[in-house]
């Protein structure tokens, strides 16, 4: 029976990968990956060489066919994010449905467990996390203040991503939604410049205009 690895991979520390990761990366036939630059980074440092094959959120239908294919060959293949855990706001979830869609249980997939954003901001918010819920990326516009007003209505701790680009803006919505609603900002988790802010989101917005080093955010609401 061919396996379908989901490996995840660290969210910027390298060294925060599991002995299995490393295991499975080293002996699968073919690593699927969203950024071919990006993995190949992670195995150089572990002198891992396999074969690459990009897979992501743009990949057209023939791709998802080619990597059918391998699998029907009885090829074992892993799929990794360029961070963290892949299906989880990460390209993989409709390939895994087309998988299980052609194979069924013919073809065995196999998580292999590791780094999450959501889970590492979630661990030092201080905030209950026995039920939370996560939103993934805001979308850019159509959508936006809607997104926002919905969260005003969740009454549960919130977890949601953030780029660089948008963060401010994302403060400042999410202020006039809030109140004086506790959040917890989380920059550059397990990287050089890791950042952990506390207040409302309007006291957030203020200490991050002062802090010119930018990178990618994820936000934490505290549950009302």
């Amino acid at each position: 029976m061919a396996v379908f690895y989901v490996v995840a991979t660290p969210i910027g520390n390298l060294k925060d990968i599991t002995q299995r990761a490393l295991d499975t990366l080293s002996n699968v036939d073919v690593i699927l990956c969203e950024d071919t630059r990006v993995t190949t980074k992670l195995l150089m440092a572990y002198d891992i060489k396999k074969p690459l094959l990009s897979y992501h959120k743009h990949s057209k239908i023939g791709k998802i066919d080619q990597i059918l294919d391998l699998l029907k060959e009885g090829k074992e293949l892993a799929l990794v994010s360029d961070a963290g855990t892949p299906t989880i706001s990460d390209p993989g979830s409709f390939l895994i449905l087309k998988i299980v869609e052609n194979f069924g249980g013919e073809i065995n997939i196999v998580s292999i467990p590791g780094p999450s954003a959501v889970t590492a901001a979630l661990s030092i918010s201080g905030f209950c996390a026995d039920k939370f819920k996560f939103l993934g990326f805001p979308p850019h516009k159509k959508g936006r203040q809607t997104f926002f007003r919905n969260i005003s209505k969740e009454k549960d701790t919130i977890v949601f991503y953030e780029s660089k680009h948008r963060i401010k803006k994302a403060l400042l919505e999410l202020s006039e939604v809030s109140g004086e609603r506790e959040i917890v900002l989380c920059r550059e988790l397990t990287k050089i410049f890791e950042t952990t802010y506390r207040g409302t989101a309007k006291e957030v917005l203020e200490k991050l205009e002062d802090d010119k080093t930018l990178g990618e955010f994820v936000v934490v609401i505290n549950k009302v």
